[in-house]
């Protein structure tokens, strides 16, 4: 089970970062959320890698299967999206009072760029409870319309 809130988050946190790496996403399913996923390590160099993960529809809380992949079958999954290209995502990860801050920047190179947060936690009660600061921005968890594969459908399948 994935838990996490998000907020359309404008500026990086001032932080020590955790994790730095660079993603590649791509969808194979809208309805379920089947996506493919290629980091890469920019704080460390570490060798890439490669994940399918399934999602089930929801807000706070989603069913979530994570499963890694080898170069060889991220490349034939991605050659199953049609030549579509991947959402580019500049992504960080940071320590928040006890949780995992994450920060996008997503596409950072096209029009369509934007930026966003997201809070994992352990528990709904936990997430419920959270009480955020101000400059994490306007909250999105409940938003339909933020969601990464609405993005994919907008700026990939339909733009």
């Amino acid at each position: 089970m994935e838990i996490e809130r998000k907020w359309h988050m404008e500026q990086e946190p001032a932080l020590p970062v955790r994790t730095h790496t660079r993603m590649a996403q791509s969808y194979l399913s809208l309805i379920p959320e089947v996506r493919i996923r290629k980091y890469e390590d920019l704080m460390h160099g570490a060798p890439d890698t490669y994940e399918l993960t399934l999602k089930s529809e929801g807000t706070i809380a989603r069913e979530e299967i994570n499963k890694p992949l080898t170069a060889e079958e991220y490349e034939i999954l991605l050659r199953m999206t049609n030549g579509l290209p991947p959402i580019v995502k500049d992504h960080r990860s940071y320590d928040y009072q006890g949780h995992l801050l994450e920060f996008s920047i997503v596409d950072p190179e096209l029009p369509s760029r934007f930026t966003y947060a997201e809070v994992e936690f352990s528990s709904i009660e936990e997430a419920k409870a959270f009480a955020a600061p101000d400059w994490f921005g306007r909250e999105t968890t409940e938003e339909q319309g933020f969601r990464m594969k609405g993005y994919w459908k907008k700026t990939r399948l339909e733009g």
